[in-house]
C-alpha cells in the first residue's frame, strides 16, 4: 500500500514503533504530525502533509476517532483512544515538555545543559550526543536540541485565534472555482498556520520551511512532476493546485490570507517574546535572529510556482514579522545592557552630575523651533527624569515612567482618528529632543557619555515599542498589521499612508 507517493511500509512501521490504541487517552493530533515532521528531518524524507499523515494514522489505527478537546478559544483536535508506547522514545520529549511547563526558575549556569546530553537514543526526534554532533544533525539550529532549556522563557500556553470567514465583498467567484473550494481553501490554511504554531512552540524553526513547501505544493520544475504531485496527493483531493493558482488572483484571498498571517505573527511574536523586557538567554535570542533572516528566502523559494499577487501580500507579512522579532531581540538585548548601570550607583550618581550640567534652556530654545513643544510640558519631563534618575528606579520602573509620558501626551487625541499621525509626531520630537540633549552631553565631554547614550538608545527604542502599540489598538488592528502597511511600499495593497491626512 502507498501513501501519498511515499512508500507507506517503514511510516507504517514507525507508527506501530511509536504509538499504540488504548481507551481512555487521547493525544493532540498536532502533536503527531510534529513528531513525524522531526522523523522525516532525521531520516532525510520528504514529508506528506496533514491531511495525508492523518489518512495514513487511520489507515493503521482502524477506528479512530477525533474529539476537540479544551476551553473554548484554547481547543485542539485530539486522536481519542492512542497514546505513545512506554518504550518510545518519543515519550522522553513529551516529558520534557511536561516537565518545563512546571519550572518557572531562572535561566541559570551551563549545568542545566548535561541532562539533555545524557539522555540515551533520539532527544526531540534527534539523535542526541556531544554538542558539536547535536548541531549538525539534520541542519536543525542547536536551540532545537535543548528545547526544555528555553520553552520556559515562552508563553507557549498562547493559542491561535479563530480567523474570520473570507468577506466576498459581493466579487463573483473566480470562474472555475466553486464555493466547495473556497471553503477548502480556508480549513487547509487553517490547518497549515496551527501547524506552524505548534512547530514554533517547539522552537523547529527550520521545520517552518518544510510547512510552507507543503502547502504551497512545492516542485522543483513548473510542471511538477509525478512523485512531487503524489507527495500532495490528499491535497489535491481536497483542492486541486489548479483552483489553488486560481484562488491566489483573487483579491478577497489575497486580503483574507494578509489578515490571518497577521494573525498568525502576532500571535507567534507574542509566544516568542512574551516580555520585550526580561532576560532571555542569548541563544534563543540568537535562534530567532536567525530565523528572521531566513524567512523571506524560504517563502520564496516555497512559493515559485504561485501567482506574484499572493507572492507579495505573504512576502510582505513575513517581512513585517522578521522585522518585528529583530527589533525586540535589540530592544531586549539593550535592556539588558542597560540593567547594569541603572544598578550601578556609582554610574547613577555621575549621569546626575552631568546632567545638571547640560543647558536645558538653551536645549529647550533650539528644539522648539523644530518640535514646537510647551516649555512647561518639557520642564516637567526633565524634572521626573532627574527625580527618577535620582531614585535609582529598576528598569521596569523606568519602563511604567515612559508609558505614562506616551498616555500623557496623546491623551487630548484619544479616541480620535489623528491618533495615529500625533502619535508619529511626538516619536519623531523624542528623539529629536533626546539627540540634543546627547549632543550637549558630547561637547562638554561627560565623563557618562556612555551610560547615557546606552539609555537613550534603549528608551527611544522603547518609546517606538509604545508607540506601535498604541497606534495598532487605536486603528484596531495588530501591531504586526501596522508595521506591515509599511514593510514594503512597492508590495503593499494598500501603497499610500493610512494615517496622512
Amino acid at each position: 500500500m502507498t501513501t501519498a507517493g511515499l512508500s507507506s511500509g517503514p511510516q507504517v512501521q514507525w507508527l506501530l514503533d511509536n504509538y499504540e490504541t488504548v481507551e481512555g487517552v487521547s493525544l493532540p493530533r498536532s502533536t503527531l504530525y510534529c513528531h513525524y515532521l522531526l522523523h522525516c528531518q532525521e531520516q532525510k524524507l520528504e514529508p506528506v502533509n496533514a491531511a495525508s499523515f492523518g489518512k495514513l494514522i487511520r489507515s493503521v489505527f482502524m477506528g479512530l476517532r477525533t474529539r476537540r478537546l479544551g476551553t473554548r478559544g484554547n481547543s485542539k483536535y485530539h486522536y481519542y483512544g492512542l497514546r505513545i508506547k512506554a518504550n518510545s522514545s518519543l515519550l522522553r520529549l513529551m516529558e520534557d515538555q511536561q516537565h518545563l511547563a512546571m519550572r518557572q526558575q531562572p535561566f541559570s549556569q551551563k549545568q542545566r545543559l548535561k541532562p539533555v546530553q545524557k539522555v540515551e537514543g533520539i532527544t526531540n526526534g534527534m539523535s542526541s550526543g556531544s554538542g558539536q554532533q547535536q548541531q549538525q544533525s539534520s541542519g536543525l539550529s542547536d536551540i532545537s536540541t535543548q528545547v526544555q532549556q528555553y520553552q520556559q522563557f515562552l508563553d507557549a500556553s498562547r493559542a491561535l485565534p479563530e480567523f474570520p470567514d473570507v468577506d466576498l465583498q459581493g466579487r463573483a467567484l473566480p470562474e472555475g472555482i466553486e464555493l466547495e473550494h473556497l471553503k477548502s481553501f480556508q480549513l487547509l490554511y487553517r490547518e497549515h498556520c496551527e501547524a506552524i504554531l505548534d512547530v514554533m512552540v517547539n522552537l523547529q524553526f527550520p521545520l517552518v520551511e518544510t510547512l510552507w513547501k507543503t502547502f504551497w505544493r512545492f516542485s522543483e520544475s513548473q510542471a511538477g512532476d509525478s512523485a512531487t504531485l503524489a507527495v500532495h496527493d490528499e491535497s489535491e483531493k481536497r483542492l486541486p493546485k489548479s483552483c489553488l493558482v486560481l484562488l491566489c488572483k483573487y483579491d478577497p484571498v489575497l486580503r483574507w490570507s494578509r489578515d490571518c498571517d497577521n494573525t498568525l505573527y502576532q500571535g507567534l511574536v507574542e509566544m516568542l517574546i512574551p516580555d520585550v523586557l526580561r532576560p532571555i538567554p542569548s541563544a534563543l535570542t540568537q535562534a530567532i535572529r536567525n530565523f528572521a533572516k531566513s524567512l523571506e528566502s524560504w517563502l520564496t523559494n516555497a512559493m515559485m510556482n504561485i501567482p506574484e499577487e499572493m507572492v507579495r501580500v505573504k512576502v510582505t507579512s513575513a517581512s513585517a514579522f522578521a522585522q518585528t522579532l529583530r527589533r525586540y531581540t535589540s530592544l531586549n538585548h539593550l535592556a539588558q545592557a542597560a540593567r547594569a548601570v541603572l544598578q550601578n550607583t556609582a554610574q547613577i550618581n555621575q549621569m546626575l552630575s552631568d546632567l545638571n550640567r547640560v543647558d536645558f534652556a538653551n536645549v529647550q530654545e533650539q528644539a522648539s523651533w523644530v518640535c514646537r513643544c510647551e516649555d512647561r510640558v518639557v520642564q516637567r519631563l526633565e524634572q521626573d527624569f532627574k527625580l527618577t534618575l535620582q531614585q535609582q528606579n529598576s528598569l521596569e520602573q523606568w519602563a511604567a515612567w515612559l508609558e505614562g509620558v506616551v498616555s500623557q501626551v496623546l491623551k487630548p487625541y484619544q479616541s480620535s482618528s489623528a491618533f495615529p499621525k500625533a502619535a508619529k509626531l511626538f516619536l519623531l520630537k523624542w528623539s529629536f529632543y533626546s539627540s540634543m540633549v546627547i549632543r550637549d552631553l558630547t561637547l562638554r565631554s561627560a565623563a557618562s557619555f556612555g551610560s547615557f547614550h546606552l539609555i537613550r538608545l534603549l528608551y527611544d527604542e522603547y518609546m517606538y515599542y509604545l508607540i506601535e502599540h498604541r497606534v495598532a489598538q487605536a486603528k484596531g488592528e495588530t501591531p504586526i498589521a501596522v508595521m506591515g502597511e509599511f514593510a514594503s511600499l512597492g508590495r503593499s495593497l494598500n501603497p499610500l499612508d493610512p494615517d496622512k491626512g
